[in-house]
Order: C-alpha cells, then structure tokens, then sequence
C-alpha cells in the first residue's frame, strides 16, 4: 500500500512537471544572455575605409574598433606581420606609415585613412628584393623567421632614420623589435651593410 502511494499517478505528475520545467530553463536563460549582452557591449559599428597598402587603394568596411594587423591578416590575406604579442611590446607586427615605422597591433585601421602604409609585402620592388631583405638572407639575420618581418621593416626605418652609427645606437633603436632565437648578430650585421651601401 505504501509502494502504490509513492508511485501514485499524482507523484509522476509533479515529477514530470519538475523535470519539464528543468528542460525549459536553459533556453530561458540563453534567451536571458542574449538581452544582457545586447543591453552590455555595443553593436559593432561598422564604417567604409579606403586605404592604402602597399601603393593600392582597399575599400573596406570594417568593425570601427579593428586594428590595422587584424585587418591585414582577415581581411586582406596580408599575413606577413606578425601578431606576436597583441600588446606592441615584442615587434613583430611592425609597418610603416608614410615611412615611419608603426606598430599595426596598436592602431587603428580608422586612424590611417590618407596615409601611405607598407607591410612586408610591399618592401619589394616585384620580384627584386629590398636590400634589407637581401641583407637578412646574406647575413643570418634570421632563424625561425617569425620576426623578421618586423624586423625587416624596423631595419629599413633605423636606417632610413639615420640610426646607424655605431653598434650600441643601432641596438638602441632596434631595441622594440624581440627575436626569441637570438639573431641579434646578424640583423645589426644586415642593418650595417645597407647603411654602408
């Protein structure tokens, strides 16, 4: 008599009622994130861009908080630099902006509107390479290569720059530029034979 009490037809509804009701609370509660998202973090604001890399103009649209080194390796297929650190402490990520040299990590593809930029892609002249470029390769100034494209262009800047005096000042002005490998030798060694040229 207990038994049939326990499994009565009441208690498998109530049961059937709690477990239902479970099943319900995670659409509820998805459809609940949704709404706290939207109400906490902004729309992406998306604006038309027209830039120019490597002497050819780019019209994009593009989400307003992007940074140009994502917009290189998204969108453009641009993956020369390098996203080492995110932060512009390793490098790897370096450009130039009407000639001077720009961590792409740190700014903002709104920002270079008007301005000339130039990845590693665009140092070369066609299939001829850069005297850089030609430096690196004759000099080891790379081993991994993961760098060396920001370095390369840090190099081209420090000697376009006038930076290139001594050993200490080259170092000195390569010095936001990290190689995990430990090329330093060849790359103040590529950067002396093109300042010599």
């Amino acid at each position: 008599m207990e038994l049939k009490r326990q499994y009565s037809r009441r208690n498998f509804l109530k049961v059937s009622g709690l477990l239902a009701g479970f099943m319900a609370i995670p659409s509820s509660v998805k459809a609940f994130y949704q709404d706290v998202k939207q109400y906490l973090i902004p729309k992406k604001n998306v604006s038309r861009l027209t830039l120019s890399i490597n002497k050819k103009s780019h019209t994009l649209y593009v989400d307003t908080r992007t940074t140009l080194l994502d917009l290189f390796r998204e969108q453009l297929n641009l993956t020369g630099s390098k996203k080492g650190c995110d932060h512009g402490q390793c490098g790897a990520c370096t450009i130039h902006i009407n000639g001077e040299r720009a961590l792409s990590c740190l700014t903002l593809a709104a920002m270079a509107q008007g301005k000339e930029i130039t990845t590693i892609e665009g140092l070369a002249n066609g299939d001829e390479l850069h005297p850089m470029q030609k430096a690196f390769i004759e000099c080891d100034g790379f081993q991994c290569g993961y760098c060396t494209p920001g370095q390369i262009m840090s190099a081209v800047a420090c000697v376009n720059e006038g930076h290139t005096g001594s050993v200490e000042e080259i170092k000195e002005y390569m010095s936001g530029n990290l190689c995990r490998c430990g090329a330093y030798n060849g790359i103040v060694q590529s950067i002396q034979k093109v300042a010599a040229q």
